[in-house]
Parts: structure tokens; sequence; C-alpha cells
């Protein structure tokens, strides 16, 4: 007897059947995997590559409609000719504007920086050179900006305070930088270092000195030069003209005048000390009810301050935090002092860490859980087989991640804990139809092997690339999304050609080995079993006189179910959101007091709050930043945070247990804090927000409202309309506008006519008043031990400040050398400050804003409730256009358009859905490249819209939101049950070319394929059950769990009848009439 035409399947498992290499290859693949695993870098998050950039354009004295009109809109026209922006927004204030580019994700960094700092420096004659406006300052920002660590310094010693800790930090700064992938250090908290010169204005009178005589004494004093070395007896000798200030003690005693033939120091017209600066900011470090999980006592409230590490791009996340942590231990007792506490209140590294470290453990445990799988269905040598083919696809898959260049973090982990479930396919299929064929007995197993592996070699392919064109669109969702969802479709679709080369490769090789002495005839009556139940099931919808009818009933009531199972997420049954909560150890709550609020009330104010938040159960310690922001997180990159600076602003920094410590999620505990430290907000007229680290990428906030129009004051009448629908809707929370509190503003109007008879100019006043009441920074001291520039400052006391008349009764010097007062010159008129002007993608824009927290707890839901009031209001009787897409197209009338997780959600979802139907032409060309039909595939597609029946009643009997990542698993899914479709009409067809009848045939494909496709389902299920717990994927493995379930069941069923539908009218056709 001849030996059967094999295949390039079949071909190749005899090839690799009898070679030395086979095991060689094995091995090679293992080290492989072991070698990314020690070298791939970890991180929590996966690290998406968005580049921000802020210019920051001074117009000192201007308004901000001059800001807008002069600087703002020009630049903005300018910047937006950079290729690759996304989105390019500017801000209006008085004195300052304030652009922001935003690039597409994916830009690379420096090209896209080297692109703006080239259209900044091409245009700098933009404007007359003599209108006032400063030089552009460019600061970047990007991913890598964000801290990995935060230590914050702390102490109980009453002789210590922030000053005390502040040096303690810089000194520690140099030592951490020497910690090899470190990369931004700096200090937030503790005033700087500085020398005081306190002006008298009574004794500068008296002793007939003016301002500028000081500065003029304080720069002539302070100037050193390098002369040219002279040679003396054959010797160069080095000179130097001049010394610098070394302490504050020759600041005082600076000659800066003469009056009455006496010399006058600067100790005569002013105090000068070296002290501490004024406070801009403040931060304390508190603990909570919680502390001893941190080793603390509760109750702790002092001043402290907090360094901030961040790591390199591309560096390990955990090796740095380590690092860092290790270097700060050694230097206690040196650089730390005794007395100085340091608690770590961030470490990315070690989240990082603790979230790789569960999921590896999840993939060893998923691996022997399929393991046993085969065990119980085909015997523990083939589970071995199957266990190993896992192993070593999973190997290559991490090396082939690592080349790619993803790093290990939960998503790319997760992706592979979901793909064991479909890399496992091949092999079962693989060693399931070697173990049938030797079931029937008569052959030797080296020769059934390759033929085994031929018959379901093309199948089996085509399935593999079916799966693969389900999953691979999905790499090319836009967005932030994107390359955050990224690692599920191209580790997935590697991990399916790997597997599918093991299983071609490998495991022939080792079921050589393993079956080799094995009895396979003691299984044989399974195969009966099968065919027996498949046919009872079956023949009634085979008959020929009432199968038709049946087959109609049965297809009604799928259909039917479909309907019904998808209106689930029409009555909210289901509840549709971009993604869920995650159970993070953190949450902040920024706090926006009035404008004008000084920094000692907003103080005031976070210390209240955060007297609340210290007696919650979870809490182990907070950070208050008064005046300045907290170290910021991804999400505080993308909403700028960093840029949140001034007196009437905070931030506290809330620290949880670990999430396996305690009962309630962070969600829960965010939800349940929100009310009281409003009501603390509403005593104060503040405004208050708890913000939680969001589970996929951020965005302003959840519902952001924008409003364009004709005017800006009619946009923000406009705003204020729709932040009243906002206040009036159920379960909106966190609401906001970017219209700030009026602020109380004095003019100093000068009598420019006055002030010129008397020789005074308008710019010595500006400059006089400017110089006392912010502080003139005139010079520095060049002293030792010096890292931070000392400033010497001159300035009015604190306690003056506050005083007009008294600001206005120092003098200056005129033309004639006599000393004027200013309030001879100038009047105070009371006005209020400007609002500041927005602009987004070149139209003014005022911002409205909200969170959802209601029961359904998705943000969409809120914004459609919204939506639907806005429909109600009017303006001059023309209602207000609103628009979900693009910014309205008609800039004379007054719009609004829809942003937030809104924007997200539509640009994900209409990307996957995108990605979802070429994934099915996809898989339609291969299914007709295979099959020579344009009619069987769609047979073989048709189970598709069955999954609905599983993933829509699984969602709502778990009570789980249908967020992104379940949309993932359906997409998967269409892969996974169009596999199935295959082996079963590859069967059929094999079956009726071999002569057996049609009906028969159908039957049989069930039973000789319900067992591979059991197994492959089961795999997929269970792997899909060991990331279910989680907060973010768990929908993704709700689909798949009760997806493949249904589907499964019915695909046996449905399929096999369908196609012999179509295989009979078919055959009626050709041969002239009904069979």
């Amino acid at each position: 007897m001849s030996e059967p035409t094999l295949g390039i399947s079949g071909g190749i498992a005899k090839k690799f059947l009898i070679t030395e290499i086979t095991p060689l290859l094995a091995l090679v693949g293992l080290l492989l995997g072991l070698f990314a695993v020690m070298v791939t870098p970890r991180e929590e998050d996966p690290q998406i590559n968005v580049t921000f950039a802020n210019v920051f354009i001074p117009f000192p004295g201007a308004s901000a409609e001059q800001v807008e009109s002069l600087v703002s809109t020009p630049a903005e026209q300018v910047l937006s000719e950079i290729e690759g922006l996304e989105h390019i927004y500017s801000t209006s204030m008085p004195g300052m504007s304030v652009l922001t580019v935003q690039y597409k994700v994916g830009q690379d960094r420096t090209d896209a920086l080297v692109r703006l700092y080239n259209k900044v420096a091409s245009n700098q004659d933009w404007l007359p050179q003599n209108l006032g406006v400063g030089t552009p300052l460019i600061k970047p920002k990007g991913i890598d900006d964000v801290p990995i660590v935060a230590l914050t310094l702390w102490t109980e010693d009453d002789k210590r305070g922030a000053y005390e800790l502040n040096q303690v930090a810089h000194a520690i700064e140099s030592e951490l930088k020497r910690v090899p992938g470190s990369r931004d250090i700096y200090t937030i908290g503790g005033p700087q270092q500085i020398v005081h010169v306190l002006l008298d204005a009574e004794k500068l009178a008296g002793h007939g000195i003016s301002l500028a005589d000081l500065r003029n004494a304080l720069h002539a004093s302070n100037s050193a030069r390098d002369a040219v070395s002279l040679v003396n007896n054959n010797e160069e000798i080095q000179v130097q003209a001049g010394t610098f200030l070394m302490d504050a003690a020759e600041v005082g005693e600076l000659m800066v005048g003469v009056f009455d033939g006496k010399p006058v120091f600067l100790n005569d017209v002013a105090e000068v000390k070296r002290t501490s600066d004024s406070p801009e900011a403040y931060v304390t470090f508190g603990t909570g009810s919680a502390a001893s999980h941190k080793e603390l006592q509760a109750g702790i409230h002092t001043p402290a301050v907090t360094i901030a590490v961040a790591k390199q791009p591309g560096t390990n996340a955990v090796d740095i935090a380590n690092s860092v942590i290790d270097r700060f231990e050694k230097l206690r007792g040196t650089f730390v002092p005794e007395g100085v506490n340091v608690t770590v209140t961030r470490n990315y590294g070690e989240t990082a860490q603790a979230k790789s470290e569960k999921l590896i453990h999840k993939l060893i445990i998923e691996t022997i859980a399929v393991a046993l799988l085969i065990w119980f269905a085909l015997g523990w040598r083939e589970a071995l087989i199957v266990g190993a083919a896992v192993v070593i696809t999973l190997a290559v898959t991490l090396f082939a991640s690592w080349a790619y260049g993803f790093t290990l973090n939960r998503v790319s982990l997760f992706a592979l804990i979901f793909s064991i479930g479909i890399l496992v396919d091949d092999a079962i299929v693989v060693v399931e139809n070697i173990h049938r064929h030797m079931q029937q007995g008569g052959k030797k197993l080296l020769d059934v092997i390759p033929v085994a592996v031929d018959e379901v070699g093309g199948p089996t392919i085509l399935a593999t690339f079916t799966v693969i064109a389900a999953l691979l669109p999905m790499a090319f969702v836009s967005g932030l999304m994107g390359p955050y969802m990224s690692p599920i479709p191209i580790n997935a679709s590697m991990g399916m050609l790997i597997s599918l080369a093991v299983a071609y490769v490998v495991t022939p090789w080792m079921t050589g080995k393993m079956l080799a002495n094995v009895d396979f005839s003691l299984h044989h009556h399974d195969n009966n079993k099968l065919h027996g139940f498949f046919s009872r099931i079956m023949s009634p919808f085979l008959d020929d006189k009432k199968g038709s009818k049946r087959r109609t009933t049965l297809f009604a009531v799928i259909t039917l179910l479909i309907v019904l199972s998808a209106s689930l997420a029409v009555f909210k049954l289901v509840v549709l959101k971009m993604l869920p909560f995650d159970n993070k150890s953190e949450f902040q709550v920024i706090l926006d007091m009035p404008e004008g609020t000084s920094l000692e009330q907003t103080s005031r104010v976070l210390n209240e709050m955060s007297e609340y938040l210290g007696k919650v159960n979870e809490v182990t310690d907070y950070q208050i930043y008064a005046g300045t922001a907290a170290p910021i997180n991804f999400n505080g990159l993308v909403r700028q945070y960093y840029l949140r600076e001034g007196s009437n602003i905070g931030d506290i920094q809330v620290n949880l247990t670990d999430a396996h410590g305690r009962e309630r999620q962070s969600h829960e505990i965010a939800l349940d804090v929100r009310p009281p430290l409003q009501d603390i907000a509403k005593k104060y007229n503040a405004n208050v927000k708890v913000v939680e680290v969001p589970p996929g990428p951020p965005v302003m906030s959840p519902i952001v409202a924008e409003v364009y129009g004709l005017d800006y004051p009619g946009q923000i009448a406009v705003a204020k309309q729709v932040r009243g629908i906002f206040e009036q809707t159920q379960d909106i929370v966190d609401i906001d506008d970017s219209v700030e509190y009026p602020q109380k503003r004095l003019v100093v109007q000068v009598d420019r006519r006055k002030a010129a008879l008397l020789g005074v100019s308008q710019d010595a006043i500006a400059s006089a008043i400017d110089t006392v009441l912010r502080g003139e920074d005139v010079v520095f001291l060049h002293g030792k031990g010096i890292k931070y520039a000392v400033p010497i400052r001159v300035e009015f006391p604190v306690a003056l400040k506050d005083k007009m008349d008294s600001v206005l009764a120092l003098r200056v010097r005129s033309q004639a050398g006599e000393l004027v007062p200013m309030s001879e010159l100038v009047s105070v008129q009371e006005t209020t400050r400007e609002h500041s002007i927005y602009h987004k993608d070149l139209l003014p824009v005022v911002y409205v804003t909200g969170d959802m927290a209601g029961t359904t707890d998705s943000p969409l839901y809120g914004m459609f409730e919204i939506f639907s009031g806005i429909k109600e209001l009017s303006v001059y009787d023309n209602p207000i256009n609103q628009f979900f897409v693009a910014q309205p197209d008609d800039p004379y009338l007054y719009g609004m358009k829809w942003d937030g997780e809104w924007q997200v959600t539509y640009e994900t979802f209409r990307d996957m859905g995108i990605a979802y139907g070429v994934g099915m032409i996809l898989i339609f060309l291969l299914i007709v490249a295979q099959f020579r039909s344009y009619m069987v595939p769609l047979v073989i597609m048709s189970p598709i819209p069955l999954t609905i029946i599983g993933v829509m009643p699984g969602h709502a009997l778990l009570g789980m939101q249908f967020t992104a990542t379940s949309m993932i698993g359906m997409i998967a899914l269409a892969g996974i049950i169009v596999r199935n479709s295959i082996l079963l009409v590859d069967f059929i067809n094999e079956q009726v070319r071999s002569g057996m009848d049609l009906k028969d045939a159908v039957i049989n494909s069930s039973a000789v394929r319900a067992k591979p496709i059991a197994l492959t389902a089961l795999a997929a299920m269970v792997g899909a059950f060991f990331i279910i717990d989680d907060p973010i994927f768990g929908g993704l493995a709700v689909s798949l769990i009760f997806g493949i379930l249904v589907s499964t069941v019915l695909t046996l069923v449905l399929i096999p009848l369908m196609y012999y539908m179509y295989a009979r009218n078919r055959l009626a056709t050709i041969m002239g009439g009904a069979i």
C-alpha cells in the first residue's frame, strides 16, 4: 500500500518527527522565554508615547483680551501648522499666554519637540520688537515625566520645620541622581533660603535713598572679573578683579549712599537677614486610621516635603524604584539626620512588581489547569504534551513581545492569560486527532501522526488565521486607547502563529515519544456514545417531512434570543461604560478655593478635610499640598495638574491600605468620602473633586461640555445655564467650569502729566510697586556650600504689603534728583480681575465639567440626561446646538460639543467596530480561498451573532458593565467560533467525499469534532476564569466564558444543520429537483 500524499502540515510534522533538532528547538524556545522575563522592563501600565508641550509667553501689563488677540491667537495659528498635532489649547490671562500643544499618540517625542522648537524659533519676528511681549519658554511633558517614587520627609521635632526638611531633601537629591536610570528628581514644598532686604519707607526717605540707589549699590558690589594674567619674575600670576557677596552681614554693611556728608549703609534703611523665604506652598504629612499598615502611629499631622523621582524611557520601573529606595536607606544617619522620618508615599515599581508577579502566577496556574483538563479528557500523557506546547508557546511569545518593544505590564500579561485559551487550541486539535486515529486500531503511531496532523492541518491553519484576522485589526485603534490595549491583539496574534508552529513541529515529536506504548482501544466506546447523542438531537431536524418546519422554528427562537439579549443594554440591565474603575490604593482630592483666597485659608480648609479623611478606616496616610500640586500621575499629566499653583488651590494625596487587605474597593471609598468633603467645601464657597486613578487613558473630566459661540461673555452666560442643567441632573457630581471666581483688583493709575512735570517716569513707579510687593531678586550670594542660588531680595515686610497707603508712601527719584512720594502721582481704582480666555483648536471655548456617581456609574448615561435638559435651553430664541463628534461648524451661533469619556468611548468603539468589520471581511476572504465558495463562508460565519446570547445575559447575571474589554472579548469570540465552524464543515466535506450520506456526515461531524471543540472551548473558558476577578479585564472574561459556552453548544447543532440545508439545496439544484 502506497503512502498517502501529505500536505504542508503533514510534511512538516513528518520531517520534525524523526529529527534530533526538534528537542533542541524546544529548549531554545524555553531559553528565549527565560531571557525575555529577565530583561523585559516591568511597569504597571503600558508606556503610551504621548507628548505634550507648554509654551509660556509673557506679556506684562496686558489684559486678557489683549493677550488673546495679540499673542495667543497668532501663536495658535503658527503652531497649528506643526505636523502631527492632535489638539492645540491656549489660556489667555492678564500678563501671560499659556499654549499647550498635544501631539497624536505615537509621535516620536524628539522629532515632535524639534518641530515645535523650530516653529517657535523661526517665528520670533511675528510681533513688533517693542510691543513688550517676552521670549517664549517651552516646557515639554511626557509619560516619563511622571514620578514612579515619592519620598515624603517629615518630622515631629518642634525645632525643625519645612525649611530644615527642604535642606535635607536638596542634599539627598544629588545622591539619588546617581541611581542609573533615574531622571527628574525634585522636591515639593519647603521654602528656599533667601537674604531678605526688608525696606523701611520712612528711613529711606529720611536718608534720601531710593530703590534705584539700592539696586545700583547691590549690582556694583557683587561683581567680579577674571582679568588677564600678569608675569612677575618669570611666574604667571592669575588676577581676579572684585569679589562677590558671601553672606548677609556683607550685604547689610554695603554703603548705598551719602546723606549729610555721612555714609548710609543698607542696614540703616532696611532690615537685612538670611532666612527662609515666605512660603508659597505648604506640604503636610498625616496618618489615618490604618497607619499601622505602614508601621506608623495614627494621628500624625506635621510639616513635610516630598522628593519625586522619575525614570528614563525604556528602563525597568521595578529596578529603578528599588534602587532609589535602597540608596535612600544608605543615606540615613549621614544625609538624613536623626529625627527626620521618611515615608514612601508612592512606589509604582512595587505595584508593577506585585501586579506582574500576580499575573505570572496566574499564567502558571492557568497552564496547569488546562493541562488537568486535557488529563481528564484524554490522559496524563496527552496533558503533558499539551502543557509543554503551551509553555513553549508562551516562552517564545514573551520573547517576541520583548523584541517588538512591549514591556511586562498588566495589559501585556493579561493578553497572555487571555491567549492561553486559544493558544492551546492547535495542540489540542492535533493531539486529539492523533488520539482518535489510534483508537481506530491497526496502525503504527509514527505512521498515524503525519496523516492525523495533515487531516486537521488545513482547517487548523485556516482557523488560526481567522482568529488572527479577528484580533489583529484592533491593533490599529486610534487615540490613547489604541497603544494602551495594543498588547492584546499583537501578543495574541504572535502567540497564535507561534502555537501553530509548535503544534506542527514540537507536538508531533512529543506525541511520538509519549504515546508510543499506549493502548488506545480502551476509549473507543466514547465516540459511539457521542454519535448516539447527536443523532437523537439532530435527526428530528433532518427529517424529510417535518425537518424544514422544525429548523425554521429553531432559527426563529435563536433570532428572538439574540434580539432579547441585545435589548438588555437598551433597558440598562447591562450598563455600557468605557472601562470600570480599578481597585487602586490611592486617590486625590482636588480643591479650588475662590480666586483671591490666601494660602493660609486654603491650608486651613485642606486641614479640615484631612481631619475627616484621617478617620476613614482604610486610609494609611495623606499628604496635603497647599498652593502647589502633588506629584503627578498619568491622569495629572493629561489634565495638566502640574500647572496648578497659586494661593487658592490645593491637593490631598490619599493613600489606602493594599487592595487585598480591605473589603471595600477604592471606588467605593471615593464615593463614600465625596459628600462629606463637599459639605466642608460648601462652607467656604470652594469647589472640591475626588479624583480616582482612571483604569485606562485619562481625560480632562469624565463629562465635559465645550461651549462655543460668537462672543466670550455670551459663551460664559451659556456655560452658566449649562452648569445649571448639570446641577439639576441626578447623580452628577464634581461639577465645575472654567470661569474664575471674581477677584478684587486694584489698578494704580499714574497721572502722566504730573509725573512728567516732576521728571518721574511711569516705568519707575510701576517698577517700585512691583519690587516692594512681589519682591525683586536683585543679585545672589556666592557663599560656600550653596547648591541652589540664594537671592538677595528687596521687598516690603509682609505686614506692610497689605496696606496700599504704606506702599504708595515710598518715594521715587525724579530727574532733578528729588525724592517724590508715589502717592502724589497716582490714584487707585478698585476693579475685578478679568476672566481667563480659553481656546481649543483655534476657537474660544468655555468648559463645564462633571462626573457620574450614581447606580449606573457610567458618565455616558449622565451625559445623555444632561443632553435632554440642554435641548430645552435657548439663546436669543435659538436652541443650543449640541455636537458629539466635531466642533460646531458655525462660529456665529452658540453651540456645544461633548467631550471627556464620551470622546474616548466614541473613538474606541468606532475603531473597534471598524476593526470588527475588517476582521469579518478578512475571515470571509480566508474561508472563500479555502472552500472556493461564496455561500460556505456565510454558513461558517453565521454563529457569530450567537455570541450575543451568551455575552449580554452573562454581564447582566454577574452585574458587570459592558466595557471596551468586553468588546475585545466579543471580537475574539468571532475568530474562536469561526474556528469551530471550520472544523465541522471541513469534516462534513471530508466524510461526504469518502462516500458517506450527507445526513450521516452531518451527525458524524458533530459527534467526532465535539470533543476537540469542547476541549478548546473549555480551555478558553478556563483561561478567562482566571481574569474574571479583575476590575478592568473582568468584562473580557465574562464575554469569553458565557459567549463560548452558549455559542459552542449552539454551534455544534446549528452549523451542521445550516450546512445540511445549503448542501442539500445545492445538490438539488445540480440534479434539477428536490431530494
